[in-house]
């Protein structure tokens, strides 16, 4: 359940970022179809956070040291664009056009996703 909870609050965020951010765009018809699709980005979020953050945490802690965590910003903004990628190549109709869009969508997703985060119990 925690799991459905964590899906519907990154497509919340990646909803957010799209009606916030010129440049992130998802281009498709109906309420339905919209929400299916943010779902959809939501999990390849989700799954591209999970497997290649860690790996670029570690092999990039040294920039994560020498900017003060600065650097995880480059970070969450090309997870962004790899997302837009990826959804692309699944024909899902999300994209985020340059590196500036996804800076600034990457921004509103963490602060979105942690604020919408603040009012699901950790408990299990």
């Amino acid at each position: 359940m925690k799991i459905l909870i964590r899906l519907v609050i990154s497509a919340v965020a990646l909803w957010v970022a799209e009606i916030v951010v010129d440049g992130v765009e998802l281009t498709t018809g109906g309420t339905a179809e919209r929400v299916l699709t943010l779902l959809a980005v939501a999990a390849i979020f989700g799954v591209v956070n999970a497997v290649l953050k860690p790996v670029i945490k570690v092999l990039g802690c040294a920039f994560y040291v020498l900017t003060l965590g600065l650097f995880a910003l480059l970070v969450n903004a090309g997870l962004l664009m790899l997302t837009s990628w990826l959804a692309g190549e699944l024909d899902l109709p999300f994209h985020v056009d340059w590196f500036w869009p996804a800076f600034w969508g990457a921004i509103i997703v963490g602060v979105v996703g942690w604020l919408l985060n603040l009012f699901v119990s950790d408990d299990d």
